[in-house]
């Protein structure tokens, strides 16, 4: 697959920090990353009027250095200028087993690599999505609308509540 050149004018959905899904702490003690996420404005304006994602939806998780140093920051996090990671989600129903797929790229310029369905990647979405397995629940935008169309996946919905009740 060839990297989306323009995703940067796509619809940008949320930013994270630091962000595992792993259980075990401290993995990334040595730096620290921005995910940037975005998706193609068509697929956007489709999920405002649905709450689930069309087929040829395309999301794009860009990461980027987390820098404390910089100009005037006394403080905090900005962003890094280079693009350390590049992944690319992709809803093609008629292509890929369980509709979608997911792209590794070595840079923003390159080609990038199909990641196999038997990959942790595939599972984990597929067992955490809250809804057609991507995670609307880390799109502050976007949760609202799935909640309202009643769109949210039966797992989240439990997972939300046990984390709820654990409180």
């Amino acid at each position: 697959m060839l990297p989306p050149t323009d995703y940067r004018q796509w619809t940008y959905l949320t930013s994270g920090i630091d962000m595992s899904y792993s259980p075990k702490s401290g993995e990334m003690q040595d730096h620290s990353m921005f995910d940037n996420v975005f998706v193609n404005p068509e697929a956007y304006r489709s999920f405002l009027e649905t709450g689930t994602w069309p087929d040829k939806t395309v999301m794009v998780l860009e990461v980027r250095e987390a820098r404390t140093k910089g100009s005037i920051n006394k403080q905090g996090h900005s962003q890094g200028v280079g693009v350390m990671d590049l992944e690319v989600h992709v809803k093609d129903a008629a292509r890929f087993p369980g509709k979608w797929a997911f792209f590794s790229f070595d840079s923003p310029e390159k080609k990038g690599t199909l990641i196999p369905q038997a990959a942790p990647c595939y599972s984990c979405h597929q067992a955490h999505a809250a809804v057609d397995t991507t995670f609307v629940q880390f799109y502050p935008t976007l949760l609202p609308v799935a909640q309202q169309k009643g769109t949210l996946s039966a797992a989240y919905m439990k997972e939300e509540a046990a984390s709820i009740a654990g409180k």
